[in-house]
């Protein structure tokens, strides 16, 4: 059967046979986007497009995510995340470095078993991640020296927020924090995401650096976690700050000066404003 008598049964037109693709190459962003994928196991395209175009990729991101559909490097969710139920009250913290740290500690265990624990502290303002202390055990009084260390390096913040945990409600840190008259908010107890930028943190260190990581020994677990802090601080890109990552944001912030607006907490803004003297719960 001739191509025309095909195509007319099949009702296609010819031209759709015999066109061929004239896309460009892409190996080599194939080969790329792979290779970043590989030593960013859990990242997405978004931020893989952010790292791509950081080294001078002109492509758009429609074409980052075909071939990275097509490559199959989809990051598959180790659980479902709890959706929050109920409306969450607005804070409003100043948008500067050191306006408030939170605290909490993450756990995980070496290759022979033995258990250790991180000491994370974050600026909730830069998301920078202050201080990651790991070992395998974590006191009250060693939570005060590596915070008066914190304090002697970048200053004193406006507050402190943590849970009700053992080791921060001690009389040796209740004690610091009357002698530094250090504002110090104790989140209600179960409700963990009243500390929610150190338990997206944790979250993050969990997915993208514990769970991928066989520790030895604490020499080397420190060594890792010093590494990857350092890349979250520099190179990470991050979604809540527009995939800046959170030490060009602190530098952006101090350029800005005090003049920069304040920073709001974890509610969602409304859909639309209400009309100045109108009367929210009249129906039109």
């Amino acid at each position: 059967m001739s191509e025309r008598r095909a195509c007319a049964v099949i009702a296609v037109d010819r031209t759709t046979i015999r066109y061929r693709s004239v896309r460009p190459d892409d190996t080599d962003l194939r080969e790329r986007l792979r290779g970043l994928a590989q030593q960013r196991r859990r990242f997405g395209y978004r931020r893989l497009f952010i790292l791509l175009r950081r080294d001078g990729e002109p492509s758009g991101i429609t074409r980052i995510y075909r071939l990275y559909r097509e490559e199959g490097l989809a990051v598959r969710k180790r659980r479902n995340r709890r959706k929050a139920v109920g409306s969450r009250a607005p804070i409003l913290v100043e948008a500067v470095s050191n306006a408030r740290w939170s605290l909490d500690f993450v756990h995980d265990q070496m290759e022979g078993g033995r258990r250790f624990r991180v000491l994370n502290i974050v600026d909730d303002v830069t998301r920078e991640c202050l201080a990651s202390v790991p070992d395998t055990s974590i006191s009250d009084l060693r939570v005060v020296r590596e915070l008066s260390a914190l304090v002697a390096q970048r200053g004193k913040p406006g507050m402190i927020v943590s849970d009700n945990g053992t080791e921060l409600t001690s009389n040796a840190v209740l004690k610091w924090a009357q002698d530094h008259c250090m504002q110090w908010h104790y989140i209600a107890p179960g409700r963990p995401m009243q500390n929610g930028f150190v338990e997206s943190f944790n979250g993050r260190m969990r997915d993208e650096l514990l769970n991928e990581t066989v520790f030895t020994s604490m020499a080397q677990a420190r060594a890792v976690i010093a590494a990857w802090v350092a890349d979250y601080n520099t190179a990470r890109p991050h979604s809540a700050l527009g995939y800046q990552t959170p030490a060009a944001h602190a530098a952006k912030l101090k350029a800005m000066g005090p003049v920069s607006p304040p920073l709001r907490g974890s509610e969602p803004g409304p859909i639309a404003q209400y009309p100045s003297g109108e009367d929210r719960g009249s129906s039109g």
